[in-house]
């Protein structure tokens, strides 16, 4: 059973993701609260795998209140695919964001396979996000890109472009598993804690240009 929690300001919104997911054998809501605040007030007596969480709110924005969750997965809803809040929250550890008129069918998809550890930005639309604000990210930390090794390297390249696991496999010639592994091991040596992170930094180390090709 999925747990998950909804965080929101507006009530109908609330009470129309409720129905939605309580229509489903797999998920569960266990919380509701509408504002960040009030959500880690929440967790910390709730056991939750999947926090759905809006962007602007009072007393405490999702953005500040993804940065200070630890554990369950946060799926941050917008109105806009290009919000400069959502891209926050995704730095602050965001699995994704999804559009707050997003079909059923995707909104239950996206909470299973944020469950599952995967990301579910698609990649490009989060690329497209950050050829808007690239000028306004930090630069990474370049020592630890430096101990990455070469297929470490390309495994990173390769989500950063949007590839699957499978795909990587594919193209690499390995086995699925090896690439888990590899991507485990970029994730654990740059600090990040997803694919959708892996983009971002791709992006503000310069391995990923504006243009999308790798820079050489």
């Amino acid at each position: 059973m999925i747990r998950v929690m909804l965080v929101d300001d507006q009530e109908l919104l609330r009470a129309g993701f409720r129905m939605v997911l309580g229509a489903q054998p797999d998920i569960e809501v266990v919380a509701e609260a509408a504002d960040g605040a009030a959500a880690l007030e929440l967790l910390a007596t709730t056991e939750v795998d999947v926090v759905l969480m809006d962007v602007r709110m009072p007393h405490m924005d999702g953005v500040e209140a993804t940065r200070r969750i630890d554990g369950p997965k946060v799926l941050i809803l917008t109105t806009f695919d290009l919000d400069e809040y959502a891209f926050a929250a995704i730095k602050a550890g965001a699995a994704g964001f999804l559009l707050k008129d997003v079909p059923p069918d995707d909104l239950l998809s996206a909470i299973r396979h944020v469950h599952a550890g995967d990301s579910v930005v698609a990649p490009t639309t989060l690329r497209r996000m950050l050829d808007r604000f690239a000028a306004q990210l930090p630069s990474p930390d370049p020592v630890a890109a430096a101990e990455l090794t070469p297929r470490e390297r390309e495994v990173l390249l390769s989500v950063a472009r949007g590839l699957s696991n499978a795909e990587i496999a594919a193209r690499l010639e390995v086995a699925e598993a090896t690439v888990k592994t590899h991507l485990g091991r970029v994730l654990a040596k740059l600090g990040l804690r997803d694919r959708a992170q892996v983009v971002v930094y791709a992006y503000e180390a310069g391995l990923i240009v504006p243009a999308h090709r790798p820079k050489v």
